[in-house]
């Protein structure tokens, strides 16, 4: 498909700086260049230099106004000009964080410089990025980036009836602790959390990483070491013993919840 919008460049823009000298029209300046009026007076409007304590010096200089447009379109203007907040990105994104939580982060500190998620992106997959292998450590690995049209959200994830406002009112309420079975991550040490549903024990264990195979092989090995000692302690399978805090019965079976 041809193309039918390109930006002015250095050699249009010393055209249009020469035939305002010259005293010609915006619009005689768009037809000579073929291209809208409209887009020669955004150019001058744009890249006018303007000058606070000579103001006489005013004006639309070619050199100048080429200088202002190209720091407007650098290409990951932000991560290439602050190099403090560009490391504050790889070091987030080698630990796991997605480019939205450290997007998200940003906005919610109010950090004096903040950046996007697709700009996050768009350095990840630039060839910076690349010599780094940032997309690894990416939350879907990939190694190039799928077409815009293929990421476009594909409708509601969850159902209705999983919606957390219809959560129960003791959750909501948070009067007391509710007993889980999976493991959770804790994103700055890298910890999963064990817990059994019946009689609320717990116990951390350090996880690889905090991506989910990771997490999961860390919940795999405790409950696998858990069930090799009890099995070790006791002589039947079905044998009750008592938890530490409720002193109830406790069988091997319900391990095998954690």
């Amino acid at each position: 498909m041809e193309r039918t919008y390109s930006h002015i460049d250095l050699d249009e823009r010393r055209k249009i700086a020469r035939w305002r000298m010259a005293g010609l029209s915006v619009s005689i300046i768009a037809e000579k260049l073929g291209r809208h009026r409209s887009t020669i007076f955004r150019e001058i409007k744009r890249n006018m230099f303007v000058d606070k304590v000579v103001p006489d010096l005013d004006g639309y200089y070619c050199v100048a106004a080429h200088d202002m447009a190209c720091d407007r379109r650098a290409k990951l203007r932000k991560l290439a000009r602050y190099s403090h907040v560009r490391q504050s990105v790889i070091e987030r994104i080698m630990h796991g964080w997605s480019p939205q939580q450290i997007a998200g982060r940003m906005r919610l500190e109010q950090h004096p410089i903040s950046v996007s998620h697709e700009t996050i992106y768009k350095f990840a997959y630039s060839a910076d990025g690349q010599a780094i292998k940032l997309w690894r450590h990416l939350p879907e690995h990939r190694a190039r980036r799928r077409p815009r049209h293929a990421r476009r959200k594909q409708g509601q994830r969850f159902s209705p009836e999983l919606n957390i406002l219809r959560r129960p009112e003791v959750v909501a309420d948070r009067k007391r602790q509710i007993p889980f079975s999976n493991a959770t991550i804790d994103p700055c040490q890298s910890a999963a959390t064990a817990s059994s549903r019946g009689n609320q024990f717990a116990e951390l264990c350090l996880a690889a990483s905090v991506d989910t195979v990771a997490v999961v092989a860390a919940g795999v090995r405790y409950v696998s070491r858990r069930l090799a000692i009890l099995s070790s302690r006791i002589s039947a399978v079905f044998s009750p013993m008592t938890t530490p805090t409720t002193r109830r019965p406790f069988f091997v079976a319900d391990v095998t919840r954690l």
